[in-house]
This record gives structure tokens, sequence and C-alpha cells, in this order.
């Protein structure tokens, strides 16, 4: 066995016996390396510290800066190390994250490391650039760290979220708003759950009609139905070949701009053209980037972004044209390598608003604005000498506060006329804190889904909440989200629990989906799957619009294997705890099976309610776990620990005499018998309670145990 072999990886996506967010947990027999202290191998920390500047801010257990550079020379072991080299991996590459653990299994050599993450194919490549990372350092073998980094950051632009998209991710976890990322490769998320969820794709929702995108994609269309809303727009019109594209510029009037009718990003845009030829070379690169072409007439001044959200402008983005300042030696090229590229005009496409000079594949409108000015790429300005290379490097520095209140309101005019809930309004004027009617300028285009990075990451002034905007439009104040969750866990009885929980649920009317060992249930739609307890159940269930409910039942296979398909719950129920799944993901101990089980307490939400098994001492401790009310179930009346909560005020159900109480303090109602012929009193008893935690009526509660559900073993 190779060492520091990776033997399993589990991508734990929901709350788990290590956290209540994702993890990644790998099992790795680390071989020949299993007694290797980092202070006993020659030049190891030495190497791991040059390597790795970074580590120096990890914290470690010791809870202080170099805390882990401490216990490198104290000698700490490989499963430990890989850990934050992982950590420190995937910060380097743009996911700065500290949570991690390495824990030994009962199988000597095998360890359990676990790391947050942010992306699954990222971290998954980290941790294993960190293997081979630790080898060579281990070896004394050189490693390319800077070739790495720049692989896992490539990898990370492509596969991650996009700051669009996660701008609006982070506002709804401050809001407490579930989320889940639909597919990996896409920046398409739901916010909530089953009937309330919201789904985004980048800056674009689920409001966002098909009708209204097209508007905003048509430059000519959005332009005639712009100007008799009272907008101010350019003068222009759609055109069909190079000598139509002359004759509307000849009679708009010169300067005119030439453009693609459906493109974006500026690609394809030519303006302030005042020659036939121009006009007419234009076209056809125009043409070439969009379905149409539209010749208006040319507007001077800025171009500048505005954000309209939910009807109401709010940010506003301004940007100049990238230019190089020549130094009579290198070429234009040269200096758009060594100026623009490393300046507040450029960056990563996924991290800078600013960047749209492709040195790769020149765009044309950038070789005819050089040529218009007498250059080529391979012309050698002289010292000082100014040439734009780019009109269109975009919007970058903050001018919301500077918006005339006109402006504004043009603009939410625009984003309403086009029916875009989210809308990015492109402004050319040469003062936007002046009337445009003063000034001649004007709204020139809309843009459905726009980039909120330049208002994320200005060059210049505030960085605005853009994403909480969105947020708060698609989720009022008061409201995030979330169904009625509730959830069932415990050794055996799960899935008669549930059927018993699920018949007192469908009395009360809205749609009840469930996620059990049965299989997956809609309403009364059901399908039945060998996997329907696993993570993929809750999850789907969670998924489907008309979920106004949601029952899942969590066992220990799935919280070992995927973690919990829900982050938090209203409503927990625990039954017992026993050995029937230990070995199972290197569990060993009943200790740590309580620990898997009581996964479900950890995240009841403060409203929320624990319903706990009081016969069984395992789970009665996990009271001490919850963040919401406990409330115990009990075969024995006279139980010490339920009588003691009876005292405190707390509710309890229990059964004397064959009859089901409903307690709450020193008040007691008979709810009913215990149904005839039931074998299992503590599955109708948790169900009871979860029933009762969730709201639902006495009389309902009675009305369900005359009539039981059809099966229940």
């Amino acid at each position: 066995m190779p060492d520091l072999e990776i033997c399993k990886i589990n991508l734990l996506r929901g709350p788990n016996v290590w956290a209540n967010f994702p993890v990644l947990e790998a099992w790795v027999d680390l071989g020949g390396l299993t007694d290797a202290s980092s202070d006993e191998v020659p030049g190891f920390n030495e190497r791991l510290k040059r390597w790795l500047p970074g580590l120096i801010e990890h914290r470690c257990s010791v809870g202080e800066r170099t805390g882990f550079y401490q216990r490198l020379e104290r000698g700490t072991y490989p499963a430990h190390v890989l850990e934050h080299v992982t950590l420190e991996l995937q910060t380097m590459a743009g996911h700065q994250l500290g949570f991690g653990k390495a824990r030994a299994t009962a199988v000597d050599g095998i360890y359990k490391v676990i790391v947050r993450y942010l992306d699954e194919t990222l971290v998954v490549a980290c941790l294993r650039s960190a293997r081979a990372l630790l080898l060579a350092a281990y070896q004394g073998e050189a490693f390319d760290v800077a070739a790495e980094v720049a692989r896992l950051r490539g990898l990370a632009a492509r596969h991650a979220l996009g700051p669009s998209a996660m701008a609006i991710v982070n506002a709804a976890r401050d809001r407490g708003i579930p989320w889940c990322r639909l597919r990996e490769d896409l920046s398409l998320v739901q916010l909530g759950h089953g009937a309330r969820q919201r789904r985004v794709w980048t800056a674009e929702t689920d409001r966002s009609g098909a009708i209204s995108e097209y508007i905003a994609q048509d430059k000519d269309l959005t332009r005639m139905l712009l100007r008799q809303a009272g907008v101010p727009v350019p003068v222009g019109r759609k055109v069909d070949d190079p000598d139509d594209a002359w004759d509307a510029a000849d009679t708009i009037g010169m300067p005119v701009v030439v453009k693609p009718l459906d493109a974006n990003h500026g690609r394809g845009v030519f303006i302030d053209l005042v020659t036939e030829a121009q006009v007419r070379n234009s076209y056809g690169y125009a043409l070439e980037e969009g379905g149409g072409v539209v010749v208006e007439k040319f507007v001077p001044g800025t171009d500048h972004r505005l954000l309209v959200v939910g009807g109401t402008m709010i940010a506003a983005s301004k940007g100049y044209p990238a230019i190089v300042i020549g130094d009579g030696s290198h070429t234009i090229r040269k200096l758009v390598l060594s100026q623009l590229k490393t300046s507040l005009q450029s960056g990563r496409p996924e991290e800078c608003p600013w960047s749209k000079i492709d040195d790769a594949a020149w765009e044309s409108s950038v070789l005819l604005d050089l040529e218009d000015q007498g250059y080529s790429l391979d012309s050698v300005p002289r010292d000082g000498e100014r040439v734009m290379v780019a009109r269109f490097s975009t919007w970058c520095i903050d001018v919301t506060d500077e918006v005339h209140p006109s402006i504004r309101a043009h603009a939410e005019s625009a984003a309403s006329v086009a029916g875009l809930d989210i809308c990015g309004v492109d402004v050319v004027c040469r003062e936007i804190g002046k009337p445009l009617e003063e000034q001649d300028g004007a709204i020139v285009e809309l843009n459905a889904g726009p980039n909120l990075l330049m208002f994320l990451q200005p060059a210049m002034g505030v960085v605005r909440p853009v994403g909480e905007a969105i947020v708060n439009m698609l989720f009022p104040a008061g409201h995030d989200g979330r169904i009625p969750t509730l959830a069932v866990s415990g050794t055996c009885g799960k899935t008669a629990t549930v059927r018993w929980l699920a018949h007192f649920l469908r009395l009360a009317g809205p749609c009840l989906s469930v996620a059990s060992s049965d299989g997956i249930q809609i309403g009364t739609r059901v399908s039945r799957t060998p996997d329907g307890d696993r993570y993929a159940g809750a999850r789907g269930v969670l998924l489907h619009p008309w979920t106004e409910i949601a029952l899942c039942e969590a066992g220990a296979e799935q919280i070992l294997s995927d973690g919990l398909g829900f982050d938090r719950c209203s409503v927990a129920v625990a039954l017992n705890v026993g050995t029937a799944h230990l070995g199972h993901a290197h569990l060993d101990s009943i200790e740590q099976m309580t620990l898997a089980k009581c996964c479900i307490v950890d995240v009841v939400l403060p409203t929320g309610t624990a319903v706990l098994n009081a016969d069984d001492p395992l789970v009665a401790s996990m009271a001490d776990r919850c963040k919401g009310r406990v409330m115990y179930f009990t075969r024995d009346a006279d139980n010490p620990l339920t009588t003691a909560h009876r005292a405190a005020g707390g509710r309890v159900v229990l059964l004397r005499d064959g009859v089901i109480y409903l307690t709450e303090g020193a008040a007691q109602r008979a709810l009913g018998p215990l149904p005839a012929g039931e074998a299992h009193a503590e599955n109708v008893l948790a169900a009871v309670g979860g029933a009762w935690a969730h709201g639902l009526d006495e009389a309902l509660l009675a009305a369900g145990l005359q009539r039981p559900p059809a099966a229940t073993c």
C-alpha cells in the first residue's frame, strides 16, 4: 500500500457527525509514514513553511496565530498535516476556510481527515494535491507549488459558484435561509424549501420571464419600448446590410454606433463612427457577434451601469476605457500585457469586472479602434503617449450616491417596461449627477442577469450589498423560505414511527412529502426506492415545489455517508441508540453512534422541538445539545426524568394503563388508548409527540389514534 493512500472520500453534504455544514471526510492509510513525526523528518518543516507560507495563519488547537507552526515544531503526524495543507490550498485557490480535523480509527494506520469545503470538485482536487505535496516534502523532492495553485485556481473558476451567485448565497446564509446548489457545474441555486423555495441562476431569478429576457436581448425592441415609455434613448434602427447601415447612418447623422442586435459584454460594438468606410466595415464584424445589426446615434459621455432590483435602483458604477501609456520602446501588444494585465483595470475574468481584453484572440473592435487612431498592435507609442486600447473596459468606480433622481427614475422605469426584476441598465452621459435631458444622455441597453462583481469589488468606492437586496426582494422581512421539516432517527423503529407520524400530519391538510425506507412520497404520489431514507430522498422532498411539510427518516448509514439532507429541522424525533450499525464507516463505539443519531437534535431550530425517548439514557442525554425546546415520551409514567421535566413546566407524552396522555406541567389530558394490536408503543408515542410538537390539534391526534395507518410494522 503506498504511503498516504486516500482509500475513500465521503462528501458529507449536510449536517454530520463532525459539523453542521458540509465537509469532506477522507479515509487515509498513512502506510510507512504512520510514525513520521514532523520534527523528526530532516528538512520537512522548512520545506513546508517555504512552500506554503500562509500556514503561519493557521491557529490549530493552540488557538493563536502560528499555532500550527508550533505543532510542527513539537512534532505532529501526516494526517494532521494533510488536513492543514488541504485547507491552505483551498485558501490559495480562493476559498478561505478554517475548519478541519484528523482522527484515528480502530484500524492501525487508518485516519479520517476532515475539512470544510465550498465546492466539491475543488476540495477533492486540493486533497489530492496536498497528498502529492506532502509526499514530496517527506521525501525531499521538488514540488512546483505555483503551478499547482494556478491549476487549482483555474479549477475553482470553472466549477465553483460565480461571484454573483455567491453574493446571493452569502446574503441568504446570513438571514438563515437554506440553500443548495442544484448542479455542481452550474451557478444554479435553490433558496428555501418546498413550496416556499425560490431559484436563482447567477443574477437571474425564477421571476425573470422569457419575454422579458427577449426584450432585453433585442436592442432594437428595447429602444422602441423605452422610447414609447418616455425614457431617453438614442435614435436608431435595425439594418439589413452594409448599404442599409450607411443609409441609416447618413439619415441619423454622424457620429453613429454600429452594434449587434443581440450580443452582450460590448462584443462587436463600434462607436463614434464618422465615415462611410467605418460604418460599412463595422457592419460585418457586428453581424458576426449577433443575429442582426443596429445603427444608432452616438451618445457622447461615459459608460455607467445602474443595477435595478425589484423596481428600485440600488447601485451604480462608472467605467472608463482601457488605456496604455507608451514608453518609446515597447509595442502596444506588450504594453497591454505589462500594464493592463497588472493594474486595477485588469485581472482574472472571474475576479475583476473590468477585464475584457483577450490578448490571445484580439477582438475586432479593439483592432479597428487602434486602426482609427493610426496604430496597430505592433505600433510603438512615444514615451508618455496615451493610447486607448478598448472603449469597453467596463464599470469599476462606484457612483451610486451621485446618480441624479431623474436618472434613477428612468432606470427603474426601463427595468419595469422590460419586466425584469433584476436589470442592469446601461447609461451613457457626461455627468451622472445631472438629468439626461440636459446633456443629451441616454439609456443605451438593458441587461438581464447582469454581472454583480463590479458592485462587489469596485476599484474605487463603496461595496454595495447587492446580494442582500436580491435576497430581500425574494424573501421579505420575516420570511426565511423554510417549511416545517420533521426528522426521525434511531436504531430501530424509524420507518414505523414515520408511518404513524405521516398518518397524523396528513389529517392537517397541507401537502406532506415523506422520505423514508418505504420510498419517497410527494402528497399522494409514491416512488418506492430502496434508498428512500438516504440523503437524496430528503433533498428530493425539500426540492419539490408541492411540499408544504417535509418528513424525513434519517438512518445511521445516511448520516455517516452523506450527512443529513436538510440543514435544520423544526421537529427531531430520536427513538433509541443500539449497536446494529457499529463498524460502519469505522464507527466503533456506542458513544460515536450516539453522536450520529444526535445529528438531527443538533440541527433543531431555536423555535423547534426535540422529541426524545426518556426510557433510553443515551437518547435522553441528547437534550443538552438541543437549541430549541425538549419534549419527552415514555412508557413509564413514573420515570424520574419526565417527572422532573413536568415539574419544570415541560411537555411529556406518556403511557399509563394502556392510555396515551399529553402532559404539560401539572396538566394532564387523556388522548386515547394505545391502538389494539400495536406491539411497539414507543413508535406511537414518538409519533404523537412529533405531531404535538409540530402543533397538530389534539382532536386530530385523537382521531388519528382511532384510525391507525394501514401498516405499522
